[in-house]
């Protein structure tokens, strides 16, 4: 595929902390350049402290669900040959339905639904020949929880998304990657002082006997952007979930 041995430009949304980090990370150690993004300057510096400042490194400020703000983005970085986003805002939306305030709900579509149809959208035109885009889903929308309905239908949308853009976008290939249990900062926020707890207990259910690390996900995507026969794919990457 066309620059698998050239230096190449990778835009990762979500870039400062968790999954995208370590894709970053991956990409740089192989010699290309990346630009992270995220909503918190504060998360980007010390993610590019992480980076260890490496060269092709770029971080970029900005909310992905902001019309405008995305807009800017695309016209300020230039061309790109993949981009990638593993951004997702899913803090108090774990609980009961009956409980569940509408506007965290609209939040959290707005974080995993609306930002990577806006990326999309601005972020196509700016893509080389054999150029992908590769998005996340999760593991809820296949085996749901109690407390996880809207995550489960926020997951569920981002795969038909994949299916849609991959015919619309052509011959951009889009794809997503399914996780399942990772160990990301996002499990402080759904479970608090439990999250040892409740990801020991998944790892001993689990066929591989453990959590998922950001690395495993990180190798995925990579894995997705370069296979240039993949589009309209969802790839699971949840050590068995689906099956136990």
């Amino acid at each position: 595929m066309p620059g698998e041995n050239t230096r190449e430009h990778i835009l990762v949304v979500g870039g400062s902390s968790g999954m995208g980090l370590a894709l970053a990370g991956n990409l740089l150690a192989s010699g290309h350049a990346v630009t992270i993004v995220g909503r918190s300057p504060e998360r980007l510096a010390r993610a590019c402290d992480m980076l260890g400042h490496a060269p092709g490194l770029e971080a970029v400020a900005a909310d992905a669900t902001s019309e405008d703000e995305v807009e800017r983005l695309f016209a300020s970085i230039g061309d790109l040959h993949h981009i990638v986003s593993t951004a997702a805002d899913v803090g108090g939306v774990y609980v009961p339905l009956s409980e569940m305030a509408v506007a965290t709900a609209r939040r959290v579509i707005d974080s995993k639904v609306v930002a990577p149809v806006l990326v999309a959208k601005h972020g196509a035109p700016r893509l080389a020949a054999g150029g992908s885009i590769t998005f996340t889903s999760g593991i809820a929308a296949y085996r749901p929880a109690p407390k996880g309905s809207v995550v489960a239908a926020i997951n569920g949308a981002i795969e038909s998304l994949v299916y849609a853009l991959a015919v619309e976008l052509a011959p951009i290939r889009v794809n997503a990657v399914s996780p399942g249990w990772v160990d990301t900062p996002i499990w402080d926020a759904v479970a608090g002082e439990g999250k040892d707890a409740a990801l020991q207990a998944m790892a001993a259910r689990l066929p591989v006997g453990r959590i998922g690390r950001p690395v495993d996900i990180a190798q995925a995507i990579e894995a997705v952007m370069r296979n240039g026969f993949m589009s309209g794919t969802v790839v699971h990457v949840d050590g068995g979930q689906r099956l136990v």
